[in-house]
C-alpha cells in the first residue's frame, strides 16, 4: 500500500526553512515502521532541492505494510509534526484516491478529521 503525503510550507518561511522542514518530516516518517519512503512523483531528490517548487519539493511517497498499526502510526506523526510546528503548513494525504488536507484547524477539529480519516482505512 502507498500514501501520498504532500506538505505545502508555510509561504512565509523561507525556502530553505521549508525545505529543511520538509526534510524533517521525511526523517520522522522514515523512522516508523515502513517499508519506504522516497520523493514523490515529480519531486528531484532533497539534495537537488534548489530552486524547486515547494509542493513538488514536499511530496513523499510512503510505501507501507499492510499489517495493522503502521498507516495510524504515518498519520500521527504527521499530527504531531504540524503540531509542533509554529508555522502554517499545509499537509494532504492520499491513500487509495482519498485525500485529506490539514491546514488551519484547530487541534480538536483536526484530531477529528484524522480519528475519521484512520477509521476509514483501517476499519477500526
Amino acid at each position: 500500500m502507498e500514501v501520498l503525503v504532500v506538505v505545502a510550507p508555510d509561504p512565509e518561511l523561507a525556502p530553505e526553512a521549508g525545505e529543511r522542514a520538509v526534510r524533517r518530516l521525511r526523517a520522522e516518517i522514515a523512522e516508523l515502521d515502513v517499508e519506504a519512503v522516497r520523493p514523490g512523483p515529480g519531486a528531484p531528490a532533497p539534495d537537488a532541492a534548489k530552486g524547486t517548487d515547494p509542493v513538488t519539493l514536499g511530496a513523499i511517497v510512503v510505501a507501507l505494510s499492510a499489517s495493522g498499526g503502521v498507516f495510524t502510526a504515518l498519520i500521527e506523526s504527521v499530527r504531531d509534526w504540524l503540531g509542533r510546528s509554529a508555522a502554517r503548513h499545509r499537509v494532504s494525504v492520499t491513500i487509495d484516491g482519498d485525500t485529506i488536507e490539514l491546514e488551519r484547524a484547530s487541534d480538536a477539529e483536526r484530531s477529528a478529521l484524522i480519528d475519521a480519516y484512520i477509521r476509514r482505512h483501517t476499519g477500526s
